[in-house]
């Protein structure tokens, strides 16, 4: 194989000097190219053309293989700087998040300044269609929480309250839970009622006001909050509203459904009452 490479180069090269000697010869015997360059620039021109032609091809290769790597070089760039940006875009977040916790923590605490409280983070709803509770991120090894503890938003409207408390996790029955009860007030009159949750009244999102005393006016819209009879809870949290008012199926007494003022899906930190000044009886 070697050998005949060597063979072709040979004839080749003899080629080309016999075309330039007769190319010579042409020039100075006719005073110009003459008939044998023509003819070999006419040999000779289709190969010129597809030199220029894969000259050209890689010419353009070569640019495109250079805007190639400038592209890439800008998508490194800018997508290094994206993900500082995002970086950044998460820390400041944090901080943000953080700034917002210890602002409800202030602005709830310069408003309650007789409440004890804890800052607690919503984890997840309980799985029973018998309850209506959750779970927090607070409990005995983690913070003051215990039993019984009032849980409240950041304005006071009172959610429900401690029931089980984990090392790091407790549990909260809401006000529409049918083991909660509190003392309330309605409305502008003096007289107390019994806040409770109803199973009936549960799957609609509204709670039971009964005991009601007789000569206690209750109309629609009426608030309902916390007497703080009996020392369970603090006196004046926010519950919700009047819905409506209903007689016993006894015919013996009246009751009212109360909607919450708060919805309790949307819950994402809570406060828990530690501690607080009880109400006068």
């Amino acid at each position: 194989m070697k050998a005949l490479i060597n063979k072709q180069s040979i004839i080749i090269a003899s080629t080309a000097v016999l075309i330039a000697v007769i190319t010579f010869i042409s020039i100075n015997a006719f005073g110009s190219v003459g008939p044998v360059t023509n003819f070999g620039n006419a040999v000779t021109r289709p190969i010129r053309t597809l030199s220029s032609t894969v000259t050209d091809i890689f010419e353009r290769i070569y640019s495109s293989i250079y805007r190639f790597d400038s592209v890439m070089e800008d998508y490194l760039r800018v997508s290094e700087e994206n993900a500082i940006l995002r970086n950044n875009f998460r820390a400041s977040e944090e901080l943000a998040d953080e700034n917002a916790q210890l602002r409800a923590q202030l602005g709830f605490r310069e408003r309650n300044p007789a409440h004890n409280s804890e800052l607690a983070q919503f984890r997840s709803w309980s799985g029973s269609n018998w309850s209506s509770s959750f779970t927090i991120n607070r409990g005995y090894a983690n913070s003051g929480i215990a039993s019984g503890n009032a849980v409240v938003t950041e304005h006071g409207v009172l959610i429900g309250q401690i029931t089980d408390v984990g090392a790091t996790t407790s549990t909260v029955v809401t006000v529409l839970d049918t083991t909660f009860s509190a003392g309330a007030f309605v409305g502008d009159g003096d007289g107390t009622a019994t806040l409770r949750g109803d199973f009936s009244l549960m799957g609609s999102g509204l709670l039971m006001l009964d005991h009601i005393d007789d000569d206690q006016i209750i109309r629609p819209g009426d608030a309902v909050v916390t007497s703080g009879i009996g020392g369970i809870f603090p006196p004046g949290l926010i519950v919700g509203d009047v819905v409506d008012l209903h007689i016993h199926n006894t015919g013996i007494g009246r009751y009212a459904t109360v909607r919450p003022m708060r919805v309790f899906y949307a819950l994402s930190e809570v406060f828990v009452i530690t501690d607080f000044e009880p109400a006068e009886e």
